[in-house]
């Protein structure tokens, strides 16, 4: 393999019914710092059926080009084609780096891209830069290298991976994790359109049926407010006093994961390094003692208030507003307090 043919920083911009996911518009965010120290450029790769008219809204996201790989075999995401598509993409145009978003679908297809273009996968990324890495068996230096971070066994530690003798760079990336970059209205980028050839066989699933359903919870990470509970809320009954605050304030309730663990709130509601990373207006941690695990899931949120009985808990370190108590008594002063203050405005 000559690693010197392979330039650029690519993004699986994902879409899902003719609307690109905003884990898209994150990596192209990420991709354009990466692009930056390398000095090259960032290319959305879109595969779809009749997605064209989606290439200018990834030119403002900071593509310089759109590669659209455009068939009606891609209407429907499958594996098999979609591996094809970019696979064949990646074999043709040759990137540097490949960065897939860690959804339901590229959690599907990042891996086996990565075995048909025999290279490494880095999975659930929180940390992309670019640095040196050093070769502990021959302790040479390689410069300019994917640095990539992901927590491994279970969160209590985290490990940084380097994939220097194999092209593309290629890493699935947590969504939420990543800054999309401000859109430049009117942004152009070079659209290339690229068909590797579809022919179905017994490798194509056939999709019979498409059923939607509607989520009965709200996407922690969409939320502006966030109340969050931790072990310390005592029960799941105590809950209670969360959903009352987030009621008050039209937020929504999220944990941290002793609470799932516990079995008293749902997997979707958890924050951290095993859940999901949020950066909401405000951040409550109630009864939550603040490990490092948790914390990397919410210390970008704009306003942390912390409530804990234990002073010295590593959550007031992060907090920008602490309150040392009872929580059972504390909270529901809050929100009584809050409803009086709302409704006198």
């Amino acid at each position: 393999m000559n690693l010197e043919e392979y330039k650029g920083v690519y993004v699986f911009a994902q879409q899902v019914d003719g609307e690109v996911s905003s884990i898209a518009y994150e990596l192209l965010g990420k991709a354009k710092d990466l692009a930056k120290d390398l000095n090259t450029d960032v290319t959305a790769v879109l595969i779809g059926s009749g997605v064209k008219g989606l290439t200018n809204s990834l030119a403002e996201y900071g593509a310089d080009k759109v590669i659209v790989v455009d068939d009606p075999e891609l209407e429907v995401y499958r594996t098999e084609p979609y591996a094809h598509a970019l696979a064949s993409v990646i074999n043709e145009y040759k990137p540097e780096i490949m960065l897939v978003g860690a959804t339901a679908i590229g959690r599907d297809l990042g891996p086996r891209v990565s075995a048909r273009v025999a290279t490494g996968l880095t999975a659930d990324c929180t940390v992309l830069e670019i640095g040196d890495f050093t070769d502990t068996m021959t302790q040479t230096v390689i410069p300019n290298q994917l640095l990539m971070t992901r927590p491994a066994f279970g969160g209590n530690t985290i490990a940084t991976i380097a994939c220097p003798y194999n092209r593309p760079q290629m890493a699935t990336v947590r969504a939420g994790v990543m800054q999309k970059i401000d859109p430049v209205p009117g942004a152009t980028a070079e659209v290339i359109e690229y068909n590797p050839g579809f022919t179905p066989d017994n490798k194509y699933v056939e999709i019979l049926e498409v059923v939607k359903s509607v989520a009965d919870t709200v996407d922690i990470m969409d939320a502006k407010i966030l109340v969050s509970g931790g072990r310390g809320v005592g029960s799941p009954e105590n809950f209670k006093l969360l959903q009352d605050l987030a009621d008050v304030l039209g937020g929504t309730v999220s944990c941290s994961r002793a609470v799932v663990d516990n079995g008293w709130m749902p997997k979707d509601l958890q924050v951290g390094q095993t859940g999901k990373t949020v950066r909401p207006n405000v951040y409550f941690a109630i009864g939550i003692s603040g490990a490092i695990q948790h914390v990397a899931g919410m210390e970008e949120s704009d306003i942390i208030v912390a409530i804990n009985k234990d002073d010295t808990a590593p959550i007031f370190d992060v907090a920008d507003y602490g309150i040392v108590g009872d929580l059972n008594k504390i909270v529901p002063q809050l929100t009584e307090m809050l409803k009086n203050e709302l409704a006198a405005k």
